[in-house]
């Protein structure tokens, strides 16, 4: 197989068109910032792509003979043999080494933090191997983005980024866990940890909302933080109504529609908040 086609194959693999979820947070750091010049947004662009590449290859890795055994996940390109674990090895360093260049290069602090978010990428797929709280480690592994993008800006603490960050947190662990739903048999039967797996699904779904509540709350006091006006909020009260419409496909379609409550509606919850985050902005100018 040529590297033309692994490559395509790995990126089909770790779904790139994900990294939706996490970069707008990021850059919603670099806006609360204020920050304007273009060499800090194209590396916290880097740093996170490249980060999020190293950790989807990690799951992957780790993940691999669990996802053989899972009629679900046995397609995927490691355990079907579409590609060889020596090649996602060589991605992961890879992404790895461009991670730690673009951490160094946006400042020194970014650079001494940035083993905390790798050494939870390569706990997380771990974690649910012993604990039903490895959706949290997922969340705080993607709330970590605006924070991040927030020191490469400003080497400073402020509750600004640090309620993004809350909200972040809540709101990835919470669809983690709707995602989760998919293997509830399956997580048992191998003895997995999941959330859902643990408590069942009314719970599991019970638990997702009380999150995506917590994650409203806390992105309305980050915008009370800093300051930010009624497009701002208007952003947020979209992100409500993408939240309450995944939590209705769940509970009225069960599984049928899992993509979209998913993808879809949390691709728009962070897109809808980045974008009238930058016009709340640009208007208060």
């Amino acid at each position: 197989m040529s590297v033309r086609v692994q490559t395509k194959t790995f990126f089909e693999m770790i779904r790139i068109e994900h990294s939706i979820f996490a970069l707008p947070f990021a850059y919603l750091g670099l806006v609360f910032a204020r920050e304007t010049r273009w060499p800090v947004w194209a590396g916290v662009t880097v740093a996170m792509i490249s980060f999020r590449t190293m950790g989807m290859a990690a799951n992957r890795l780790i993940d691999r003979k669990i996802d053989a055994a899972n009629p679900r996940t046995a397609g995927r390109a490691l355990p079907s043999g579409k590609l060889k674990s020596s090649f996602v090895w060589q991605a992961a360093a890879i992404s790895f080494l461009v991670f730690e260049i673009s951490a160094f290069h946006l400042n020194r602090l970014c650079f001494l933090l940035s083993p905390i978010p790798l050494l939870l990428a390569w706990f997380y797929p771990l974690a649910k191997r012993f604990t039903w709280l490895s959706h949290f480690v997922l969340g705080i592994i993607l709330g970590i983005a605006p924070y991040g993008a927030w020191l490469a800006s400003r080497a400073e603490f402020s509750w600004a980024p640090g309620f993004l960050t809350i909200g972040v947190a809540a709101w990835v662990a919470g669809f983690d866990m709707i995602y989760a739903l998919q293997d509830i048999a399956f997580d048992r039967s191998a003895r997995l940890h999941s959330f859902p797996a643990r408590f069942g699904q009314p719970r599991a779904l019970a638990a997702a909302a009380f999150l995506h509540a917590m994650t409203l709350i806390a992105w309305t006091f980050a915008g009370r933080e800093a300051g930010a006006g009624i497009l701002f909020y208007a952003g947020i009260a979209a992100a409500a109504l993408f939240l309450v419409r995944e939590h209705w496909l769940v509970r009225s379609f069960s599984l049928k529609k899992i993509e979209e409550a998913f993808f879809t509606m949390n691709a728009l919850v962070g897109l809808t908040v980045f974008i009238t985050s930058v016009a709340d902005v640009s208007f208060r100018k």
